[in-house]
């Protein structure tokens, strides 16, 4: 029994020893190993998956030293990190190329670059036309370093010359020095909902007139950007008789912003609380289909300069024969920086053969000429004088041939 005793002793002392020892030889942290990103091959040429191999998102699971070519399908996995070499780019190509990125809240996809500062990488270009193309909860960041294509810088350019397709949901566009987002015209978006543009040097998103109607109310331009809105490059809403193209506002007061001109062959509905700003010298120009812009006395569609000085922009002209053709509860100044038509100065022009428009409870202001003209051939509401507002047009509210 004594013996058991010792032999028990003995092996209660090992086994303190041995605790004792592992204590002592405790790893320290600086000696923990460290998983190092993998380098993206320049070329994905089979079909691939990343996978997100560590934890913590500040940290690259993937670094890209040079450009990377997709011509395959690439999936990215929640919480996926690439970090960019300076002047890299991703290129997703069409006939192969497909971009399966989506992340959830928990777990975002991260495109940024290999130092934290605004226009390091280049950016993604986007031309694959495939339908499955989609990007749910990724941030692309650090981007703009030099012009994608055709001399813009973005944090992601989608090409129309493909006619590229993607759904965007849930994705951020931040510190990108020029755009956060480009959209050519011909790119079809299949979805776009609750995305977010900060921090970009220029404006967070610059489109074409046909994808305006795609954006929806929840995301947000308006925080940041060079230029707090949505800008729209000279283009056509073109022409669609079955479908009526709707331009809605967004919960931040976003406004839209017309560069140049654009041409309206639509039905073209805006809805209540829309803002809508013309460039200097910009043109909007309804030419076939309508326009039909009905506002609340509570919630006003605006029509107005980039910068609130009378006279800025050419103005309004309306062609079109419709019974459509609607302005109520609208406010729409500073036109008539040039003439318009028929030599004439104004906010708006009802013009041609048979054209004709509703004007009501709207206040026209601030045109370098008249702020109504009618041709002899167009015809208006016939109280147009008496319900509305007209406020310091320089020659007077309404000129009817």
């Amino acid at each position: 029994m004594l013996k058991s005793k010792r032999i028990l002793l003995a092996l209660f002392s090992l086994a303190l020893f041995v605790t004792s020892c592992k204590e002592d030889e405790e790893v320290k942290p600086d000696e923990i190993p460290v998983i190092q990103p993998i380098v993206l091959d320049a070329n994905i040429g089979a079909k691939t998956t990343l996978e997100d191999r560590i934890a913590n998102p500040d940290l690259p699971d993937y670094i890209a030293n040079a450009s990377v070519t997709v011509n395959a399908e690439l999936t990215l996995k929640p919480g996926v990190v690439i970090a960019f070499a300076r002047d890299a780019r991703l290129e997703v190509n069409d006939n192969g190329g497909i971009l399966l990125a989506k992340g959830d809240s928990a777990k975002l996809i991260r495109l940024i670059g290999k130092e934290p500062t605004k226009g390091f990488w280049a950016g993604v270009v986007f031309r694959s036309s495939s339908s499955a193309n989609a990007l749910e909860y990724v941030q692309v960041l650090h981007a703009g370093s030099k012009a994608l294509f055709s001399g813009k810088k973005a944090g992601m350019a989608i090409t129309g010359s493909s006619k590229a397709e993607l759904s965007i949901k849930n994705c951020l566009f931040e510190k990108n020095d020029g755009y956060g987002l480009w959209i050519e015209k011909g790119v079809m978006l299949s979805s776009f909902a609750k995305n977010t543009f900060k921090d970009n040097t220029e404006a967070g998103i610059l489109l074409d007139a046909d994808n305006v109607a795609k954006l929806d109310a929840n995301s947000s331009f308006a925080n940041g950007n060079g230029r707090n809105v949505v800008e729209i490059f000279a283009s056509q809403l073109s022409k669609n008789v079955t479908t009526e193209v709707v331009w809605q506002g967004f919960k931040d007061k976003t406004p839209y912003r017309v560069l140049e001109s654009l041409t309206v062959d639509a039905n073209w509905k805006i809805s209540p609380g829309v803002i809508i700003e013309m460039s200097a010298g910009a043109r909007l120009s309804i030419d076939e289909g309508y326009i039909n812009a009905i506002g609340t006395q509570a919630s006003k569609i605006v029509i107005r300069g980039a910068e609130n000085k009378p006279a800025y922009w050419r103005g309004l002209i309306c062609y079109t024969t419709s019974a459509m053709n609607v302005l109520e509860h609208v406010e729409i100044s500073g036109g008539g920086s040039t003439a318009l038509v028929s030599g004439k100065k104004v906010n708006i022009a009802v013009y041609g053969s048979q054209a004709r428009m509703q004007i009501k409870n709207s206040k026209i202001s601030g045109s370098g000429g008249y702020g109504i003209f009618v041709n002899y051939q167009a015809s208006v509401n016939e109280d147009i004088e008496t319900v509305n507002t007209f406020t310091d047009n320089a020659e007077g509210k309404l000129l009817k041939e």
